[in-house]
């Protein structure tokens, strides 16, 4: 009678990132509205007009911009002896930036956060382009296929049977028999979100990017006689 052998494989390969898409928030306050509104929207002019000049779809250095609607709102802060204060009006919007040169995007960060009022660089997404990622992700489920039947061969070697024979391939979890789900909380493969960081009250930003990290994990089921 065949023994049924079922092993999880799995592999995980790095690749240097090839986009860097920028997270700003424009955002000022004050007590008028009207004032805070056109300045946010001249900085925003002055934001859009810098990407502008440096958009190229093929050749960069900036291959796709987006910016959001200006939000508007209102509010009543309290002091710290429990006394409501007048109202603080606020503006706000929103710009992402996706770059293939990384030495121009920190220019351009770096740019901006010295002359534009309200400048924030919420962070960083780090990522590969569509057609590098889906050959990379195809490397790595080969690999963890490779390394289920690797596997499986090593446990029917040290019981003494013979070549295993593959019956049943799947995803991670879903062959059942007591193998849980992969799963985690990490950030999504093939992005990174990474914050600036601001050293010694210079303009100069750190903004290095990050290895992409792309993982699978295969259940697979074999038999040996």
């Amino acid at each position: 009678m065949p023994t049924e052998l079922t092993v999880r494989g799995s592999h995980t390969a790095f690749q240097r990132p090839e986009r860097g898409t920028v997270h700003v928030t424009l955002s000022l306050q004050g007590p008028k509205p009207q004032p805070v509104y056109d300045r946010v929207v001249a900085d925003l002019e002055a934001v859009t007009a810098s990407v502008k000049q440096l958009h190229d779809p093929e050749r960069g250095p900036v291959t796709w911009w987006s910016t959001k609607h200006v939000r508007t709102w209102a509010e009543r802060p309290w002091n710290q002896d429990g006394k409501q204060l007048p109202l603080v009006h606020h503006a706000a919007v929103g710009v992402e930036v996706k770059f293939r040169d990384f030495a121009a995007l920190g220019r351009w960060v770096s740019q901006h956060v010295a002359v534009t009022p309200g400048f924030t660089l919420d962070g960083v997404v780090w990522a590969l382009t569509a057609a590098n990622r889906q050959d990379l992700e195809r490397a790595v489920r080969t690999r963890a296929v490779q390394d289920a039947a690797r596997r499986a061969q090593e446990y029917a070697d040290a019981l003494g049977l013979g070549t295993v024979r593959p019956v049943a391939v799947a995803d991670a979890g879903m062959l059942g028999n007591g193998l849980h789900a992969a799963g985690g909380s990490g950030p999504a493969p093939y992005l990174r979100m990474a914050a600036a960081k601001e050293g010694g009250g210079s303009t100069e930003l750190e903004l290095a990017p990050e290895d992409i990290e792309v993982s699978a994990q295969v259940d697979a089921r074999f038999v040996a006689e």
